[in-house]
């Protein structure tokens, strides 16, 4: 019966070709602040997309940076497995044999290709090249490079100097046309790795490089937006304590007029990826591939904007771990549908394997979302897990309860039915002591490492303060090319 049950599952999404084809589609720093997930900025085509699938309201990374998140998806494989918890760590020293998602599929008879940032690169640095990438994931690789890698030699607006541009509040309304930024490259050239192997079945990957600082898009997307009208986030007065922070003081110390601009940014360059996904779906519709295609689009985490006072990732608030997640599969009778279920990146994996018709990958340690695709509101018991270094943290449809430290340093409970924007813990009310305790039991058994100080800016000075774990070459005053986190970094000198 459970056999049959399966069978009928599968059948009811599967696409209509024996082997179907994959478009993987992800943005880099994109939290779901999207049209379709009520949110006032234009994103018509992702919205489209929605409409057409399933969209996953609760969907959340295992790591939120980039590197340790796209290891982790990638791979199928949690971060205290794949050992990648920085921007330096590759998972094949831990996981030689590992068999990536792209790699599956092109193990079993597929095109595997990649246009743009799919495993991590720095930004900017890594624009152009193909930086610390996986070569057994692929057949062909392209590597687009747009006006915008130039831009920070002087036209870049630059919020917080002294921070490394991979990391400081930068942004630019550019002259440039789509065309000649990367992600509009991206897009050219991903459209043409389509029409090449329109004939054999596909998996292509499509990384866009924003809205990821710094945050560079032709200005007629900036125009959509009246910045007058644009919001910062609010502080309430008790501060949650420094161990929850990437970054101190509060803002970078950015005034609201500095703020306000980087969130006009935010949702200029989140439109101007919109326009660059819509290039592709026309083009499937063009290809005659819609009917053939799964259409995946996500991101590798969230983004902070203000909240909190934090900017960018690497917390363990909800800003910063929720990925917009939506899946367009041929075939698929749930239409504009959402799910309320709580899910993780790391399930993306052994849903393109089940929907493709391929079998398992025995070493995932995510489960198929084929089920919800098929009844988003079926039932499912399943929590969402994620970690930073020293912290971890479970999340349900109703809380999320975080550790750091395995508890020795604190512990955070929020109650999201009631406090969405998480600014009352409630950890300590014994009141919901049988919560703590249910909740605790969804972490991972191994203790949390020691929680790093949060980084800190002299935002008078214009520098970075010397933190514990900082490299010694920047602690001697140079530079290290570390990705996107310390290459251009200025230290404080006492």
């Amino acid at each position: 019966m459970l056999a049959a049950v399966a069978l009928s599952l599968m059948i009811a999404v599967a696409p209509a070709s024996s082997k179907p084809n994959v478009l993987f589609i992800i943005a880099d720093d994109l939290a779901p602040r999207l049209g379709a997930y009520g949110h006032r900025v234009q994103s018509p085509n992702i919205d489209r997309l929605a409409r057409e699938g399933v969209t996953f309201e609760r969907a959340y990374a295992q790591f939120p940076l980039c590197a340790p998140s796209r290891a982790s998806f990638l791979t199928g494989m949690r971060p205290d497995t794949t050992r990648v918890t920085n921007l330096n760590a590759n998972f094949r020293t831990a996981l030689p044999d590992i068999q990536t998602l792209p790699q599956y599929f092109r193990n079993n008879g597929y095109f595997a290709g990649r246009v743009g940032k799919i495993y991590h690169q720095g930004v900017p640095g890594d624009i152009g090249t193909s930086g610390p990438d996986d070569p057994p994931s692929w057949d062909k690789v392209v590597n687009p490079r747009g006006r915008d890698k130039d831009a920070e030699n002087g036209r870049l607006r630059v919020m917080t100097p002294g921070i490394a541009f991979g990391s400081a509040m930068t942004w630019l309304a550019d002259d440039g046309a789509d065309e000649a930024q990367t992600d509009g490259l991206v897009a050219s050239e991903a459209i043409a790795m389509m029409r090449e192997h329109r004939d054999v079945p596909f998996f292509i990957a499509v990384g866009f490089y924003r809205p990821h600082v710094p945050m560079i898009a032709p200005a007629k997307y900036f125009a959509m937006y009246d910045p007058r009208k644009i919001d910062v986030a609010r502080i309430d007065t008790d501060s949650p304590p420094d161990y929850t922070k990437a970054w101190l003081p509060d803002n970078f110390g950015m005034t609201s007029a500095e703020q306000r601009q980087m969130v006009h940014a935010y949702h200029a360059s989140t439109s101007f990826v919109d326009a660059q996904v819509g290039h592709l779906l026309d083009e499937l519709d063009r290809l005659g591939l819609a009917d053939d295609t799964i259409v995946v689009f996500t991101s590798d985490h969230g983004y902070h904007l203000g909240e909190h006072g934090q900017w960018m990732k690497n917390t363990l608030w909800e800003e910063a771990t929720r990925v917009p997640l939506i899946f367009r599969v041929p075939g698929l009778k749930a239409r504009n549908a959402r799910s309320p279920r709580t899910v993780e990146m790391l399930d993306i994996y052994p849903t393109l394997t089940e929907l493709a018709g391929l079998p398992p990958y025995r070493r995932n340690e995510g489960r198929s979302l084929v089920p919800l695709l098929h009844s988003p509101r079926a039932r499912w018991d399943k929590a969402a897990l994620s970690q930073v270094i020293g912290g971890r943290s479970v999340r349900t449809e109703r809380w999320r309860y975080t550790e750091w430290e395995g508890g020795r340093l604190g512990a955070q409970l929020f109650d999201h039915h009631a406090d969405p924007r998480e600014q009352r813990n409630l950890a300590s009310d014994p009141k919901h002591a049988a919560v703590v305790t249910a909740l605790r039991a969804k972490l991972p058994s191994a203790l949390a490492e020691s929680r790093p100080l949060p980084r800190k800016y002299d935002p008078d000075r214009n520098c970075m303060k010397w933190r514990t774990g900082l490299p010694k070459a920047i602690r001697a005053g140079g530079e290290t090319a570390n990705g996107d986190e310390y290459a251009g970094l200025v230290v404080c000198r006492d």
